[in-house]
């Protein structure tokens, strides 16, 4: 497929993960993807490093691509942390770098490529929520906020960029294998890799298909709202979670 032939997307939190997964699915169908993220002890050549909480260097990137590409395309804001605990036990700390990162990160990469899009008249920008956007498990206070923030935050983009020819949407998956959510099943779990498997299995089970998401399922819904077969498609929420929101928490006798 080279539906993105001559594309040029920016990827966040594409280091790992469902950023990495929708950079390297959008290069292999003709893009040309910069990923950008913190580095980590594996980082693979080609990337660029990236704190999305720095507004200047998230303006230094865009600027860069446009020189360098003489375009800009996509933008995808993957990048994301998770911290636990209710309003109670979040420290200002804790609840003002989940909002840095995956709010105001998000808006750090969109603000400056938005010129750049109006200027071509055409863009198109994914967000990566979650399904605690809509619905919210116990003590994820600034999390779940972070999240259902995106949601409204693509929406605002998608009415106000409408007469730009500028697309955002935003897709929300459940939990999917990812080393955040091995992360957090280290926590939960006695910390062997047997209980962590364990674990993660427990919550692949509360989805109707039986199992956690694969990065690669998530990107392919990326994809979709970053290409042409979606083209009138702006302001939406696309869920990615197996089911979790349409099933009732009802359970029937048998």
């Amino acid at each position: 497929m080279d539906e993105f032939e001559g594309k040029v997307a920016i990827v966040t939190g594409g280091l790992s993960g469902i950023g990495l997964a929708a950079a390297e699915l959008l290069s292999s169908r003709g893009a040309t993807v910069i990923p950008a993220g913190l580095p980590g002890p594996a980082t693979a050549p080609g990337v660029v490093e990236l704190d999305v909480t720095d507004a200047a260097a998230c303006a230094r990137l865009v600027d860069e691509v446009v020189r360098t590409y003489g375009k800009l395309d996509i933008v995808i804001a993957a990048a994301g942390i998770q911290r636990y605990g209710d309003v109670a036990e979040t420290s200002a700390a804790e609840w003002n770098q989940v909002l840095d990162v995956n709010v105001t990160g998000a808006f750090n990469i969109i603000k400056p490529a938005l010129p750049q899009l109006r200027a071509q008249g055409s863009g198109a920008i994914v967000l990566v929520s979650s399904v605690q956007a809509f619905v919210t498990q116990e003590s994820v206070a600034a999390y779940t906020t972070s999240k259902g923030a995106l949601n409204a935050l693509a929406r605002s983009i998608a009415v106000d960029e409408a007469p730009h020819g500028i697309r955002a949407n935003t897709v929300c998956p459940g939990s999917v294998d990812t080393p955040m959510l091995r992360a957090s099943a280290r926590t939960f779990s006695d910390g062997t890799p047997a209980g962590e498997q364990h674990l993660i299995d427990t919550w692949g089970r509360m989805h109707p298909l039986g199992r956690v998401a694969h990065p690669t399922e998530v990107a392919e819904a990326i994809a979709f709202l970053a290409g042409p077969r979606s083209s009138f498609i702006t302001g939406t929420a696309l869920p990615v979670d197996g089911g979790l929101l349409a099933k009732a928490a009802v359970l029937l006798p048998h």
